[in-house]
């Protein structure tokens, strides 16, 4: 099993002797951190026992380069807090311990350096302000293990302790998509751009396509190192060089993330879970600019406070959305820190809660602040959350490439939580689009409003259109989704979808006394005149006569006789009984066995048989020709 541990503690307290000691390996790789005797930037060494690795992250302790520090201390599983016996805790001391506590470390030990520079006594009272220090902290139940890298003292216990970590420190998770976030970058004559990162999710194999974000450059894997050895890939939770083809090294620099291709998407706008250092010097406000550390991310943003007061007090724990000033790459419980802008102080760390956020509305604030609670909830099962991180998308759902980058998974895990959002109830999944349930019950409710409005202003309509309905109500969801609720409202009985024809299954279309006597008189009148018969504006005219409705009113009384097949549209003007084009159709067809040469009719013929003129051959054949009746051959017609 491979495990990251990083020192952390005071500058000067001996972290890279110690790491020196333990591992053979001396950390500190720059000419000018040889020469001052610090550690400027991130060394690493490796420690091995058979099967079991530990990766040392050795970083400086120097106020000036704290930020570095928390480039290395977000990628750690446990932390060995260096204390110098000689000198105790100290200022960075206590940073470098309220970032890993801030951080969500949950493994360390404490290792006391120095011991021969002290009597046993004075290294006890270094031992009462350590336990001062990390009381009800994850370190309270540490060991504390005093050592000499001088005389060798101590590294033999201390390298057992280390070693024990890895048996209770659990596996990284194999279930989020890979990705690398950068901390170094530099190039190699020959070879090119190399990286290197402590890998937190997933596997970088040799030659594999992958991408860097947030920019989005695509880039080919052309070598992987772990500590120096050359393989052919490396995995979670491993100190990873990796060669990289298609970019120059001068594109790349610490904060970028080396990850699988589409598998995430940057953001600018994050919700977040922030707590403040019971020791801050003054309340976090909205609108203040800060520096966000997260990964080996450093960037600016402004935080939006989301109380009614718009601001935290020093000890509490609260809501904010990060409005970061250029885009970011992040997933859902990354870990973060806020230092102040100037000067630059630790004063908060918390979690992201939701990465694709959009600004926040304060009239909509107990909404936002119930939604974001939620997913605070560190019990929330992944498929609810899932389904939570869905909801703001409302009825236009999220297709899989979606879901997956806003929550950082890989597809197999993805579709099983997925899968298990839909049986659950949780989400309703529509042709490739997951949508979550209370959003498309809402959806679900104003389609079946939208079918009552309708009939209630035109209650002799046989329905509302189709795509008008849609437009009204689901004009930005995906076909699919529009199309899956009305099938679900069939389904229950609230509505009858037939061709481009939405009704309600309660609709009544009862005629009134005067719409009744209108539809009679149209019946009679097409009835009678058989094929000879009169234009719409003419009929519409002639049945509102005697009544007190309107030529227009009588249009929608009209409507129902065409949609019920009582009359038949041939031409916008032409409507004929449904009765008398059936018996003309009879008669065609016995005219084309008995008489007909080849089944062949032509205009005059056709004229003779249902004994009309021009003005209604030519358009009943027309429609005969649109119905399969009849198929034009040359001047004639073929009867099918």
């Amino acid at each position: 099993m491979n495990i990251i541990i990083g020192t952390a503690g005071h500058i000067d307290h001996g972290k890279t002797s110690l790491v020196r000691s333990l591992t053979g390996v001396d950390a500190d790789r720059l000419p000018e951190e040889k020469k001052r005797g610090i550690t400027i930037d991130l060394g690493f060494a490796e420690l091995r026992d058979g099967e079991n690795s530990i990766g040392f992250v050795d970083v400086p302790g120097h106020e000036r380069f704290v930020k570095n520090m928390l480039a290395g201390a977000s990628g750690i599983d446990a932390v060995a807090l260096v204390i110098a016996a000689d000198e105790g805790v100290m200022p960075q001391t206590k940073e470098h311990f309220e970032i890993c506590r801030l951080l969500d470390t949950k493994h360390g030990v404490v290792i006391l350096t120095k011991t021969d520079l002290v009597e046993p006594e004075f290294i006890e009272l270094v031992e009462a302000d350590v336990a001062e220090l990390v009381r009800g902290s994850f370190l309270e139940d540490a060991p504390v293990l005093p050592v000499s890298t001088k005389t060798g003292e101590g590294i033999e216990e201390a390298k057992a302790e280390l070693f024990g970590l890895v048996e209770v420190i659990a596996d990284r998770t194999v279930e989020h998509s890979t990705r690398l976030p950068v901390d170094r970058t530099f190039s190699i004559k020959g070879f090119g751009a190399v990286v290197t990162g402590t890998l937190a999710a997933g596997q970088i194999r040799n030659g594999s396509e992958m991408e860097l974000l947030p920019d989005g450059l695509k880039v080919r894997v052309r070598g992987v190192q772990t500590h120096g050895s050359h393989v052919d890939s490396a995995s979670a939770g491993q100190r990873t060089a990796v060669n990289l083809g298609g970019v120059e090294h001068t594109d790349i620099e610490r904060g970028m993330v080396l990850a699988e291709p589409n598998a995430y998407r940057a953001t600018q706008i994050v919700d977040a879970e922030v707590e403040l250092l019971a020791d801050a010097a003054r309340p976090l406000k909205s609108r203040q600019r800060v520096r966000v550390h997260f990964g080996t991310v450093e960037a600016l943003a402004r935080i939006e406070v989301l109380n009614d007061d718009r601001l935290i007090e020093p000890g509490a724990k609260d809501l904010i959305q990060i409005r970061f000033e250029k885009p970011v790459p992040g997933i859902p419980g990354d870990r973060f820190i806020l230092r102040q802008y100037s000067p630059q102080i630790t004063v908060a760390g918390g979690r992201f809660l939701n990465v694709h956020a959009a600004k926040r509305r304060r009239s909509d604030l107990p909404n936002t602040r119930k939604w974001l609670s939620t997913l605070a909830d560190p019990d929330l099962d992944r498929a609810s959350r899932i389904g939570k991180l869905l909801e703001p998308f409302e009825i236009k759902g999220a297709d899989f490439d979606t879901a997956r980058a806003i929550t950082g998974l890989k597809a197999e895990p993805l579709e099983g939580n997925l899968a298990e959002a839909v049986r659950n109830g949780v989400l309703v999944r529509t042709n490739g689009h997951f949508v979550e349930t209370a959003a498309f019950e809402r959806l679900s409710e104003a389609l079946l409003a939208a079918v009552i409005d309708h009939h209630e202003k035109e209650p002799l309509s046989r329905g509302i259109a189709r795509e008008t309905l849609r437009e009204q109500t689901a004009a930005h969801a995906p076909t699919s989704v529009f199309r899956k609720a009305l099938e679900a409202l069939e389904k229950n009985g609230m509505i009858e979808a037939t061709g481009d024809v939405v009704a309600s299954s309660e609709h009544s279309k009862e005629l009134s006394p005067e719409e009744k006597r209108v539809s009679d008189s149209l019946i009679k009148l097409y009835e009678t005149a058989g094929y000879q018969v009169p234009v719409l504006k003419d009929a519409l005219s002639e049945a509102v006569a005697g009544t007190n409705l309107k030529p227009d009113h009588a249009r929608k009384v009209f409507q129902l006789l065409v949609n019920s097949g009582e009359l038949i549209k041939v031409t916008e003007e032409f409507y004929f009984y449904g009765a008398a084009i059936k018996k003309l159709i009879a008669d065609i067809r016995e005219y084309a066995e008995t008489t007909a040469e080849n089944r062949l009719i032509g205009v005059p013929q056709f004229k003779e048989v249902a004994g009309v003129s021009r003005k209604y051959a030519i358009p009943l054949l027309e429609y005969f020709d649109g119905e399969g009746i009849t198929r034009r051959a040359g001047n004639q017609r073929l009867v099918l």
